[in-house]
C-alpha cells in the first residue's frame, strides 16, 4: 500500500504541473484547460467517493490546498479562454492588448482602427478566482459578490455592444464556476 504521504505529494505536484502547463502559449487553450478540469474533476469525484486519504501533516495538507488554488487560478485562465473561444461570436477577434474589437452595425468586419475593449481580462481573471477561492477558504462567500459587483461596475462603460456584453457574461460564469468548483476541492482537503 502506498503511504499518504506520498499520495498528497505526488497528487499535489500533478495539480501544480497542470498549473504550470495551463501558462504555456504555445499549447491550444482547449488541451490546457482539459487537463486542468480533467485533474480537478477526478480531485472531486475522488474527494466524493471518499477515497483521498487524510493529510498526515499540517504541511502537506497546506501543499495540497496551494496546489488546487493554483490550479483554481492559473488554470481557470486556459478554462476560460477555451470557452470563450467556443463561444466566440462573429464580428469579434482578438486585441493586440488581450481585449476584444467589435465589428460595428456600419461596417461588420473588425478593424484594428477601432477601440479595443475589455483589456486586462485575463489579470483581473487570476484576480477574480484568487478572491473566490480565499473568500471559501475563510468562510466569507460575501466577497463572491462583491468581486462580481465590482467586476461588473468597473466594465460598465465597455459593455454597450452585444458581443461585449457576452464575452463579459460568459468570461464571468466561466472564471467564476470554476474559481467555485476548485474551492469544493480545497474546502474538502482542509
Amino acid at each position: 500500500m502506498i503511504p499518504s504521504s506520498a499520495l498528497w505529494i505526488v497528487g499535489s505536484l500533478v495539480l501544480l504541473s497542470a498549473s504550470g502547463l495551463s501558462l504555456a502559449p504555445r499549447v491550444p487553450a482547449i488541451v490546457r484547460a482539459i487537463t486542468a478540469a480533467s485533474l480537478v474533476g477526478a480531485l472531486v469525484v475522488l474527494q466524493a467517493l471518499e477515497l483521498v486519504p487524510s493529510a498526515p501533516d499540517l504541511a502537506l495538507r497546506t501543499l495540497g490546498v496551494v496546489a488546487v488554488g493554483c490550479v483554481a487560478v492559473v488554470g481557470g485562465s486556459a478554462v476560460t479562454s477555451a470557452v470563450l473561444g467556443l463561444a466566440m461570436r462573429d464580428g469579434v477577434v482578438g486585441g493586440q492588448h488581450g481585449g476584444i474589437l467589435i465589428a460595428s452595425a456600419d461596417d461588420p468586419i473588425p478593424r484594428r482602427d477601432r477601440p479595443e475593449v475589455l483589456r486586462g481580462g485575463t489579470a483581473i481573471g487570476y484576480l477574480e478566482r484568487f478572491a473566490i477561492v480565499g473568500a471559501a477558504l475563510v468562510g466569507h462567500l460575501e466577497i463572491v459578490a462583491a468581486v462580481v459587483a465590482i467586476k461588473g461596475l468597473g466594465r460598465f462603460t465597455e459593455l454597450d455592444t452585444a458581443a461585449a456584453r457576452e464575452r463579459f457574461i460568459v468570461g464571468t460564469l466561466t472564471s467564476s464556476c470554476w474559481a467555485g468548483l476548485c474551492s469544493a476541492g480545497a474546502l474538502a482537503l482542509v
